[in-house]
């Protein structure tokens, strides 16, 4: 995990002295991602590259950038992410990779035999840079987006960052996403791999399979999902929110380790007695888990407001007052492992908002909706979770969104995906986990983290006390404006723009369907 920055020149020539002084200054903006190790290079004559690291694996080797040591047609590489086929890849192709045990050296491998065309083949989650001394270049983001990238195109050069408030405010205004599931060259532009649900992943006619084995297969696509995730040379802990997918997911890892002899670390975060830390608090002592805790209030809620909003690069008002409850949670986590898994995705893939039933319930809906809901989130739900966790030097890893996962979830009917008579969400996921928790968590309602936790009691009201009815309608009906839903978006968006005043926000966000 890392942040990676880029400058590829349009020029005949790199200006080196210029370019070095440009991205060292990115490179600065974006220290709290690695604050373990730092590198750059300048390649050939028309790109400089720059990384920093937090090492999770292969401690003592992984300095990047990656490569550029077979002459020059060899690639040089920084890479953001974890990639979690690298192992088979190393079998498979044990003579293109390097010295390193690093999982980085997948993707060079890849790009040595196959080039951009073969970057398809990584699984896990990963943004990349890489160029070679001869004059090729590519960008490339895994299918989700799970990991940030975006980049910057001018008359002279394209930048490329881990996060906007690396780019100079004088490129801001060219900032872009950059799309998941696509690789760039100069050359020949941007080509889509892959799209975030799988493309074999339509949905299947499971009729004559007994239930019990529909419910079999989720289980262990999941479990062995969230095992593959807790591949690390350091302890990785749980975000544990008291909701089903944490919980879940905390279960299968707390059995994990104490396979290993271990117990696994947890962390949650909520009002005192709100309901989200009491379930947490449960579930974590059913499963085992050395459980931590961190008290949500209203006066260190609203200080960091400036900080949580300036993190995330987001005004949305859902987004962010979600996000203060997970600033402190990493902030917790973050003095006691460094890397967690969270439970990100599991909502999008079995219809566990409210919303999915109440207005996409009609047949062949359904699976639209979810499909849309899981391209939206790289610029939601992950962007809150990258930006926070690296905030604190801390790694987020997201098992429901694994590849298989995501291939057998969106493959199963809409049926099974509907609420059940009670109008409970999500049952055939909490049927094949049956045993994993106590019943009445396993069939615990939905609640948003922000409600859950009890941020949005602290945090709704304090809008309409510093902003005026009149204030408001004023800025909502400036042209240049943004569309702004409420006092308290507003009052985000003020924040958002003095952190990137020049950014484009149309071009820069996604946005929740409601604030």
């Amino acid at each position: 995990m890392c942040g990676i920055a880029a400058i590829h020149s349009n020029a005949a020539d790199i200006d080196t002295e210029c370019a070095d002084a440009a991205a060292e200054e990115m490179l600065d903006r974006l220290a709290h991602r690695g604050p373990d190790d730092s590198g750059t290079r300048t390649v050939g004559r028309h790109t400089w590259l720059g990384h920093r690291r937090l090492s999770i694996v292969d401690l003592d080797g992984g300095h990047q950038p990656l490569g550029g040591t077979n002459g020059d047609d060899d690639w040089l590489l920084v890479c953001n992410g974890e990639i979690y086929n690298h192992q088979e890849l190393r079998d498979e192709l044990p003579a293109a990779f390097g010295s390193s045990s690093s999982d980085s050296e997948a993707a060079l491998a890849l790009l040595r035999t196959d080039g951009p065309q073969g970057l398809h083949r990584l699984r896990g989650m990963w943004a990349l840079c890489a160029a070679t001394p001869g004059g090729r270049f590519v960008a490339a983001r895994d299918a989700v987006g799970i990991k940030p990238l975006y980049w910057a195109r001018t008359d002279t050069a394209v930048h490329f960052a881990s996060e906007l408030r690396a780019f100079d405010p004088a490129v801001q205004p060219c900032a872009e996403i950059f799309p998941p599931g696509c690789w760039w060259t100069p050359q020949d532009g941007l080509h889509r791999f892959a799209h975030a649900v799988p493309a074999h992943s339509a949905p299947k006619d499971w009729s004559g399979v007994p239930q019990e084995a529909v419910e079999k297969a989720t289980f262990d696509c999941v479990s062995d999902s969230v095992r593959r995730h807790l591949m690390a040379d350091v302890e990785v802990g749980v975000f544990l929110s008291g909701g089903l997918d944490s919980s879940l997911v905390a279960a299968v890892a707390a059995d994990a380790y104490a396979r290993q002899g271990q117990r696994l670390k947890t962390f949650a975060v909520g009002t005192e007695d709100s309901p989200d830390l009491l379930a947490a608090r449960e579930a974590a002592a059913f499963v085992g888990t050395e459980h931590h805790e961190a008290l949500l209030d209203a006066g260190a809620a609203r200080a960091v407001l400036d900080d949580v909003v300036m993190c995330v690069e987001s005004f949305d008002a859902s987004l962010i007052r979600s996000a203060v409850p997970n600033w402190f949670l990493s902030e917790l986590a973050s003095r006691h492992v460094k890397a967690v898994l969270t439970g990100e995705g599991a909502d999008e893939l079995f219809a566990g908002y409210g919303y999915y039933h109440d207005q996409h319930g009609a047949p062949g809906h359904l699976d639209a909706e979810l499909r849309r809901t899981v391209d939206a989130l790289h610029g939601l739900n992950l962007q809150r979770c990258d930006r926070l966790t690296m905030a604190h030097g801390l790694e987020a890893r997201v098992p429901f969104l694994d590849h298989d996962v995501m291939a057998h979830a969106m493959s199963l009917p809409a049926e099974l995906k509907a609420l059940g008579e009670d109008g409970m969400e999500k049952g055939h996921l909490r049927r094949a986990f049956a045993g994993w928790l106590p019943e009445h968590l396993l069939w615990r309602r939905k609640e948003q983290f922000g409600t859950g936790s009890g941020a949005q009691s602290l945090l709704a009201p304090l809008w309409n006390s510093r902003i005026t009815d009149r204030e408001f309608d004023t800025a909502v009906a400036r042209d240049d404006m943004p569309e702004l839903r409420s006092k308290e978006e507003l009052g985000y968006y003020r924040i958002f723009r003095s952190a990137l005043p020049g950014v484009r926000p149309d071009a820069v966000l996604t946005r929740f369907a409601t604030a």
